[in-house]
């Protein structure tokens, strides 16, 4: 098995960079990523169960994981949902998978959306994640277009050990992340 294209990038390049700009006091303050979280929501799957099937397959082609189908936790008479339903798919991606499913977001699937100027730069929460969506998921290679009967968004959330946003601005930065510039 080869090594991720990104990995090799982080650890020949990235980390010495980071370890210059932030003048760590030790290589393990170095930030790297952790996880990935992609998170497909299914509303209309209350009325239809067969719709979170289509959901796994499609997310199962996109990252090469299967994915975990998830649950109501409450009933709401409002929008017809029982608590137990599955009403989306999510699937945490690590260690080598992580470092593909990202190339493969930013060097071919965000390039793939309609009007793109790149992602926003706001997205962090404060402690080092990043949190973006995407409107459809027929951008990614995988998805054949004829055969997506609904067109559904996604949440990707990218984890990583870094204490600031700044410091995970600088990571994603180095994976080549197209932020926009404000």
């Amino acid at each position: 098995m080869t090594t991720p294209r990104l990995k090799t990038v982080y650890n020949e390049e990235l980390r010495a960079k980071l370890m210059e700009k932030f003048s760590y006091a030790n290589e393990m303050m170095i930030p790297k990523l952790e996880k990935i979280v992609i998170n497909v929501g299914c509303g209309d799957a209350v009325s239809d169960s067969k719709k979170v099937k289509s959901v796994e397959a499609e997310l199962a082609k996109i990252t090469g994981q299967r994915p975990v189908i998830t649950i109501a936790k409450k009933s709401n008479a409002a929008f017809k949902l029982r608590e137990g339903m599955p009403i989306g798919a999510k699937v945490t991606l690590r260690k080598n998978q992580m470092y593909e499913f990202l190339d493969r977001l930013v060097n071919i699937a965000l390039p793939r959306v309609r009007d793109f100027r790149g992602v926003s730069a706001k997205s962090f929460d404060g402690r080092g994640n990043y949190a973006m969506g995407l409107k459809e998921q027929i951008v990614f290679p995988e998805i054949d277009y004829d055969d997506v009967a609904d067109v559904r968004g996604m949440d990707i959330v990218i984890c990583t050990t870094a204490k600031t946003d700044e410091e995970a601005r600088e990571l994603l930065s180095g994976f080549n992340m197209p932020f926009k510039i404000n």
